[in-house]
């Protein structure tokens, strides 16, 4: 008896093709369009583009959005358009996510909103934010996607959202509320080198910065406490409660210039775009961009695509159900609805039940982005369903479709169902898959590598959703 194969690597399973590896991680799935563009730019031109989101045109996905009105909308316009602690805005605002995930031309800036979201993270839906929330995504998040994070962090500790989620806008002179001070040192900018010492006078320093009755952001001297600070390297006499957010935001700026916030974030982008352990030396290196730029975002990213650690990542990222859904979708070509939100109400409650929806992340350290963590049968068989309903048109119907998926997947028919399958691998996961691989994937419809095929066979119909399905559970799309 021959002795078994051994099993694929997964630099085996995916192209090490250097564009397709950068739209794999840099986007939420390559297409066609997308591939063909970057390798006319090449990678240096391509992340110029991306990088400059303003230029690039996005009319269709912004009509799309017209129909989620409250999704990107002001406390104001959510608190005039709703009753009070609707969950509406945030509906409006998870389904928004989903379709800027698949059909937005400005992928490496939504992948990166996405980043920011998870680190700075207020879940969508929470108790208090019905009305902040929407305003949340807009004003900080989106707003500095690819600006300086020391901008974004001062908006956020200043953004109604995040002074609800995690307390600060109860929190006075006379019982200073820890919450936020503990979670912006140890989640948001230096990780756990703090003491309990400098959580307590934080919460001190950070009283004040509080919500006004329009649920508007507003500083209350009355609620301050003042008094010297000494808070990791920070320094502040912090003398007057007139001052005291004037020496908030002096403290959030020395946080975000932080050696150790430096590392943290770099660490993240790394656990987010290059590999489940981030190469340590490329740590160091996008550390040292983050605080020679200033903390601006966008050097950082430029550094981490064309750094050698990232090229020899391949195959080193598993996909979550989040970006799965978004990669098949965006694979298949299959289109918005042209009426309504139908479509993307079933899209985004397929998230709901893998519990990977945008926002939907209870505790405030934003969803895991590891293999492991998305690692149980039960996960893999949602994917798999997912699949067949997105490929066969069964779920959700509203989706608009190529008229002949076949012929737009596969434009000219093989001699052979391996070839059919050789087919719509690349067109699929962007190389052929193992032997064996597409020996299973044949076993479906009965047929062997080498069965005929020709354009009148009956059979290849029937089949073909079932085709499409097993090469997208395959571990090559799996793969990121």
């Amino acid at each position: 008896m021959p002795a078994a194969a051994a099993p694929a690597a997964a630099t085996d399973l995916v192209s090490a093709d250097p564009i397709a590896h950068l739209l794999r991680r840099a986007t939420f799935g390559p297409t066609p369009a997308a591939l063909a563009e970057a390798t006319r730019l090449g990678v240096a031109g391509w992340l110029d583009r991306q990088l400059d989101p303003a230029r690039i045109a996005d009319g269709e996905l912004d009509a799309l959005l017209t129909r989620l009105p409250l999704a990107g909308a002001s406390i104001a316009t959510v608190r005039a358009k709703l009753p009070k602690h609707s969950y509406e805005a945030f509906g409006q605002l998870g389904r928004a996510a989903v379709a800027r995930a698949i059909w937005s031309n400005r992928q490496l800036f939504e992948t990166t909103a996405m980043f920011w979201a998870n680190h700075l993270h207020v879940a969508a839906p929470s108790s208090g934010v019905w009305d902040s929330r929407a305003d949340y995504d807009a004003s900080v998040i989106r707003a500095f996607t690819f600006g300086r994070f020391a901008d974004m962090l001062k908006a956020s500790a200043r953004h109604p959202s995040m002074l609800t989620y995690l307390d600060n806008r109860s929190s006075t002179r006379k019982q200073p509320n820890e919450n936020y001070a503990r979670e912006l040192m140890e989640l948001h900018t230096v990780g756990m080198i703090y003491s309990e010492a400098d959580v307590k006078a934080a919460a001190r320093l950070l009283t004040g910065l509080s919500i006004d009755a329009n649920g508007e952001y507003a500083y209350s001297a009355a609620k301050h406490a003042t008094g010297a600070v000494s808070i990791l390297g920070f320094q502040h006499a912090n003398a007057t409660a007139e001052g005291g957010e004037a020496a908030a935001l002096a403290f959030l700026d020395h946080l975000a210039h932080h050696p150790a916030t430096a590392e943290r974030i770099a660490t993240k982008l790394c656990l987010r775009f290059v590999a489940d352990e981030a190469p340590a030396s490329l740590v160091t290196r996008l550390a040292r961009v983050y605080l020679d730029h200033g903390t601006a975002i966008a050097p950082v990213l430029r550094a981490l695509f064309t750094s050698a650690e990232f090229a020899a990542s391949v195959g080193r990222k598993v996909r979550t159900p989040f970006e799965d859904l978004a990669a098949t979708v965006r694979a298949l070509g299959l289109g918005p609805e042209t009426s309504g939100v139908a479509g993307l109400d079933a899209l985004y409650n397929s998230l709901v039940n893998a519990g990977n929806a945008p926002f939907r992340w209870a505790p405030p350290n934003g969803f895991p982005d590891v293999a492991s963590a998305w690692a149980s049968p039960s996960a893999f068989l949602m994917r798999c369903n997912s699949h067949l309903n997105l490929a066969a048109g069964w779920y959700p119907k509203q989706l608009t479709r190529p008229t002949n998926m076949l012929k737009a997947l596969v434009p000219v028919l093989p001699p052979t169902y391996g070839g059919l399958v050789d087919a719509l691998a690349v067109r699929l996961v962007g190389t052929e898959l193992p032997a064996a691989h597409t020996a299973a994937v044949l076993s479906v419809a009965g047929k062997v590598p080498t069965s005929p095929l020709t354009s009148t066979d009956k059979a290849v119909a029937g089949s073909l959703p079932y085709l499409i399905a097993l090469v997208l559970d395959s571990p090559s799309f799996q793969l990121r």
